[in-house]
């Protein structure tokens, strides 16, 4: 993570300072299927995608460059060389030592994957020849497919539903797979069984970008037009009518417009321009296109999202969902969320795209490759907790019980009271503490710099005192907390004489009632025996008022 925010605008034309928020590490958490996953397990993930028809399958490498699957594994999609579903992860040996670069996947499913020396493997259903390797049986294993690619470096993938597209790195595209509607490009609809060139239109363009629909396919070139083929029944391809293309044909109402980077999701396009400007258009009978209505759209339609530039867009073949992201940093949603039709840019609490998919979305599922940077910053709650009781950086130290605690004037000024009123004209590095035990004052300090306190509740109730005698009110709740989880029938009498002494009314009454809950075995412990006269007095008065000594 850089050290220094950057600045944006906003709409105001004010500068906007990015938060940690907007800059955080993604949580593979949020999708369910992760929950099969250890804690351990998870802080290894360094990418992840999850897949199927349900979004019960998820490939994922490892911070040792090591591949694992989980899932049902349906049509052999894992990889593993069999159909059996795994519920803990599986190592995917046949890809040892193989970086992934990009992923991408279809409905059956099959995978489509790049390594970063620019290689493809596909594996998982193929009924349509969409694995691209000549036949029609499903991968079990990941398949080298080197036809029509042995010379060239392939940059990113794309699947549709039964078909796959790749780009290669000097701008050219290639397809393969199901082509009832000409989504392959090839001019018929015949399938292709291994990868052929997309040309036509595209013959002399360098291509930076592409991108499938179900049954579409979307090219953007480097002068920022955009081309198209394949299915149009709901619009999808932008070009006016509901008639496919079995060839590339340039979007003409994008005329003057530069697009940088086109999503589809199953019947629906977004393209965002260098201007940071969104245009949508195809089905949207879920909202998806958020243009305020479910009305399809056939051309290009500007929409807006928020004032403020748009730096990403996000669809995927498999859901009726849209997500775009603002240079501020804010995640908009839209279209069908979970079983809601959202029909205009929705501000959501997220601080990436991927989570709407994984909240969302219907399946929940990637939309592209996600990739979990190591995150070692620290918070400034974290920074404060490693400073607590640090030589080399305090100013002050506190001497109790012999024995030295190390602290930061400044810091308990600020988090405490009696601090910002003692230490005011304090000039010494020393102060003798004779009134706690070290662990009570101890522990307090620690508090003071982590919101927290790991206490016996025998060790509590000395800090309760402290807290009483220093007006802490949140610490004296914290301390209440930790004894009542401690208490048992040898402690009840200790602690119920403590909740009186210190007046905490909330937790006299919780010991009160252990005790009258467990008399027989409290009565006879040590403590009752050295119970104060009063207390016990007033003890026996109030058990006799709720009952405790009926027959």
């Amino acid at each position: 993570m850089e050290e220094e925010l950057p600045l944006f605008c906003g709409e105001s034309g004010k500068p906007v300072q990015a938060t940690l928020s907007s800059l955080k590490m993604l949580d593979v958490g949020k999708w369910p299927i992760f929950s099969l996953c250890s804690e351990e397990e998870l802080q290894l993930i360094r990418q992840a995608c999850v897949f199927g028809s349900a979004g019960n399958e998820v490939l994922y490498t490892t911070v040792n460059d090591e591949i694992f699957v989980l899932g049902t594994n349906c049509c052999g999609c894992l990889g593993l060389g069999d159909v059996q579903s795994t519920i803990e992860p599986r190592r995917l040996d046949s890809l040892t030592g193989k970086k992934v670069a990009c992923l991408s996947y279809g409905s059956g499913p099959h995978v489509v994957l790049a390594t970063s020396e620019g290689e493809v493997f596909t594996w998982g259903h193929n009924a349509y020849s969409q694995l691209g390797n000549g036949t029609t049986n499903h991968g079990l294993v990941p398949c080298h497919i080197s036809t029509n690619l042995s010379n060239k470096r392939v940059i990113e993938v794309a699947c549709g539903s039964y078909h796959s597209l790749v780009l290669t790195s000097d701008g050219e595209v290639f397809a393969w797979g199901y082509n009832n509607s000409g989504q392959v490009g090839s001019g018929s609809t015949a399938n292709q069984p291994i990868p052929r060139r997309v040309t036509g239109c595209l013959q002399n363009k360098v291509v930076v970008n592409i991108a499938c629909g179900q049954m579409c396919s979307m090219a953007v070139v480097d002068t920022g037009e955009v081309y198209v083929w394949g299915y149009s029944g709901n619009g999808q391809l932008g070009l006016g009518g509901s008639g496919n293309q079995p060839t590339p044909c340039r979007v003409a109402a994008l005329q003057g417009i530069r697009v940088q980077r086109a999503a589809c999701g199953y019947a629906h396009t977004l393209v965002l321009t260098d201007e940071g400007q969104v245009y949508v258009w195809g089905a949207n009978s879920y909202g998806q296109l958020g243009t305020g209505n479910k009305s399809n759209q056939p051309y290009p339609t500007p929409i807006i999202v928020e004032k403020d530039r748009i730096i990403e867009i996000a669809a995927c073949h498999s859901t009726h969902t849209s997500a775009a992201k603002t240079q501020g940093g804010h995640v908009y949603m839209w279209g069908q969320c979970r079983g809601q039709s959202v029909i205009l840019p929705h501000l959501t609490h997220f601080s990436c795209t991927d989570d709407v998919f994984a909240c969302f979305a219907s399946p929940a599922v990637s939309w592209r490759l996600l990739t979990v940077e190591p995150d070692d910053h620290l918070t400034v709650a974290e920074s404060l907790k490693r400073e607590f009781d640090n030589p080399n950086t305090a100013d002050l130290k506190f001497l109790v019980d012999g024995k030295y605690i190390y602290a930061h004037k400044v810091l308990l000024k600020i988090r405490c009271e009696h601090f910002r009123s003692s230490l005011e004209d304090h000039e010494d590095d020393i102060v003798e503490m004779s009134e706690f035990s070290y662990p009570v004052y101890r522990a307090f300090l620690e508090y003071l710099y982590t919101d927290s306190i790991s206490l016996s509740p025998e060790e509590a109730v000395g800090l309760l005192d402290l807290a009483t005698f220093y007006r802490e009110n949140r610490l004296k709740k914290l301390c209440q907390q930790t004894i009542k989880q401690g208490i048992c029938e040898e402690n009840a009498i200790a602690l119920l004489s403590a909740a009186v002494k210190y007046d905490a009314q909330d937790l006299e009454e919780f010991c009160f009632r252990f005790c009258i809950n467990h008399l027989t075995m409290v009565t006879q412990t040590a403590g009752f025996a050295e119970m104060d006269h009063d207390l016990m007095k007033n003890f026996i008065s109030k058990a006799s008022r709720v009952g405790a000594f009926k027959n």
